[in-house]
């Protein structure tokens, strides 16, 4: 991550890395602590992606000081009040749908040369 940019234009901060973009997505649906977010990952990627858990504070404190990122502290119930959970900022979202785009028109000119298929329906991750 080579940020934080004072950009208000989502565009203006692609691309993203593979471990920014995984990132942001597992916080897509909901607030996670650090080692949720490394479960989250390495299970939605069957294991491609194994973060290391400096790798992921290193981003995270990058994503929060660009404020794409928030972090709040322990949720109830969760057993440990020390636990912070991060969340994605309104801008946070904005930059993790323009990369999501971004790639999507990727994958759309390698349909166009041939180079892939025609886009068929994902098989659910196991485990979800």
């Amino acid at each position: 991550m080579r940020r934080p940019a004072q950009t208000s234009e989502p565009r203006g901060l692609l691309p993203l890395t593979p471990v920014e973009f995984h990132i942001l997505l597992s916080l897509s649906d909901d607030a996670r602590h650090g080692y949720a977010i490394l479960q989250d990952v390495e299970q939605r990627t069957d294991g491609q992606i194994k973060l290391r858990t400096g790798t992921l504070y290193t981003v995270i404190k990058r994503m929060l000081d660009g404020e794409w990122l928030e972090e709040q502290d322990g949720q109830a119930g969760d057993g440990d009040a020390r636990r912070r959970y991060y969340r994605l900022t309104p801008l946070g979202r904005e930059v993790l749908r323009a990369e999501a785009k971004r790639l999507q028109s990727l994958v759309v000119m390698a349909q166009d040369k041939r180079v892939l298929g025609p886009a068929r329906k994902l098989s659910p991750v196991r485990g979800r």
